[in-house]
């Protein structure tokens, strides 16, 4: 049986102030499948998903998603930035948080519904933070901060994953819980991409891999792409 692409990305270029992070990229990324995205810092890892997702528009490149532009299937995606990127400081909930996940099924000026309101909590409750629900945003750790962006995620209902470094800096019990949420997306017929920096976790957590320097340097199944002449390509000696 043929595998099905989830994301196609061609011939992708992408520059912040007309230097170029990446040149020339060509991955598919496959449907129904946990793909790790790795390579060393500046590599380009976070740009690539921002340049699939259109928070950063690439210079060049042709991207499909489920076969169709970003716009056509965006209520489809779910995107978990990195939690150094956001300003925990914002007046708002734990619970408020999460129930923006239901934000793209609701609509604009809409209000939330009762269900929307029971998901956002079943939602807690699957990565263990719903007594957190009250708690402002800015009074949680790095893990639990992390875990609520997850919550959110669930939320969301979303066929597509994407996560930038998710399990960068959290502790055990939350990176076991993130990884038990992305085996059972993977089981619920969802796909999962995720910016990894431990290459020790690959094989255990990974079924495909996407190396990049700025180019891509390998991509396909563990097995097949995370060999050590990759590595050193993407790494260096």
């Amino acid at each position: 049986m043929k595998e099905k692409v989830a994301v196609h990305v061609e011939d992708m270029t992408m520059a912040y102030a007309s230097k170029p992070v990446i040149w020339d990229l060509d991955v598919d990324i496959m449907d129904n499948s946990i793909t790790a995205v790795i390579g060393p810092n500046g590599a380009g890892k976070s740009t690539f998903i921002k340049g699939v997702l259109g928070i950063i528009k690439p210079i060049s490149g042709e991207i499909s998603i489920f076969g169709q532009p970003y716009k056509k299937v965006y209520k489809e995606i779910a995107y978990i930035p990195q939690s150094g990127s956001v300003n925990w400081n914002f007046p708002t909930t734990v619970f408020d948080v999460v129930l923006m996940g239901r934000y793209t099924q609701v609509g604009a000026f809409k209000k939330y519904s009762k269900e929307d309101k029971d998901i956002a909590m079943s939602s807690l409750e699957t990565v263990r933070m719903e007594e957190f629900a009250n708690r402002h945003i800015s009074e949680l750790s790095g893990g639990q901060k992390q875990r609520v962006f997850l919550a959110r995620a669930i939320a969301q209902k979303a066929k597509l994953y994407f996560m930038d470094e998710p399990l960068q800096g959290v502790d055990v019990k939350t990176e076991a819980i993130i990884m038990d949420t992305i085996r059972q997306f993977k089981k619920d017929g969802k796909t999962i991409v995720v910016v990894h920096h431990d290459l020790s976790t690959i094989e255990d957590y990974f079924e495909r891999v996407v190396l990049v320097n700025k180019q891509l340097i390998a991509s396909g199944s563990v097995k097949e792409a995370f060999t050590k002449e990759n590595i050193s390509k993407a790494y260096g000696e």
